[in-house]
């Protein structure tokens, strides 16, 4: 049976190693997720998470950051990047362009791949429930929930699907991982401003970057098959 579901595989056009070490990875970030959304649930960090909050806060005074006074607002400034405003516009975008340009379908699976996420972003947030952290003031307002982080989760589908969408326009294989290690680093900075900034947990960013990375994950691998398996039906 294994081997015939090989030969089917390989009449697809498609060569099992890079699915099979996506879906590993996918498999283990899911694992990593729903670990720590229990963990979220029953407050089982709190009291590391509130020390890495506070360790953020001059001594004096909890409402202050630590670090040059300019810190505070680059780190506005850099969540701005994985806010619904920007990402939407960004969105919006590269949509015309590619509308513009007859890539119907690759606009298709852009918009399928952002909307989704951000729709599984908020029902995520409504099923976990968990409040903003309340130990240090918040550096910008916020009032929806917090588990998991939708600019980490946001950020990382948002800009990793447009880099998967610009690693396939190019030959190079370290131009495909330029594109696809900016996606990377935009959304770690991001998450990591959201945490300076006082508005998340560590864990419900960390909770964004595994869920952001296997809706993401899983929306490349559809598109890379899709894409292998016109090819083979060409030959």
């Amino acid at each position: 049976m294994i081997a015939r579901m090989k030969r089917v595989w390989r009449a697809a056009g498609l060569d099992e190693g890079p699915i099979l070490v996506g879906v590993a990875l996918c498999s283990l970030l899911l694992w990593g997720f729903f670990v720590l959304a229990a963990d979220a649930s029953a407050g089982a960090h709190l009291p590391l998470e509130t020390r890495i909050l506070r360790s953020l806060r001059t001594a004096a005074d909890p409402g202050v950051g630590i670090g040059p006074a300019w810190l505070p607002e680059a780190a506005r400034d850099m969540t701005a990047l994985g806010s619904t405003a920007v990402l939407t516009l960004l969105v919006g975008v590269v949509l015309a362009w590619l509308m513009f340009r007859r890539r119907y379908e690759i606009a298709g699976f852009v918009f399928a791949a952002t909307g989704s996420g951000a729709l599984l972003s908020v029902a995520l947030k409504f099923l976990i429930g968990r409040e903003r952290p309340t130990v240090v003031p918040h550096l910008m307002a916020e009032n929806s929930l917090s588990f998991p982080s939708g600019h980490s989760m946001g950020s990382f589908v948002v800009y990793f699907t447009l880099a998967a969408v610009l690693a396939r326009m190019v030959e190079r294989r370290r131009e495909k991982l330029f594109f696809l290690g900016l996606a990377a680093m935009l959304s770690f900075l991001i998450g990591l401003s959201r945490i300076y900034l006082g508005v998340h947990y560590p864990s419900d960013v960390l909770g964004g970057w595994a869920a952001g990375t296997v809706w993401a994950g899983l929306w490349a691998m559809t598109l890379w098959w899709l894409e292998r398996r016109r090819a083979h039906k060409k030959t």
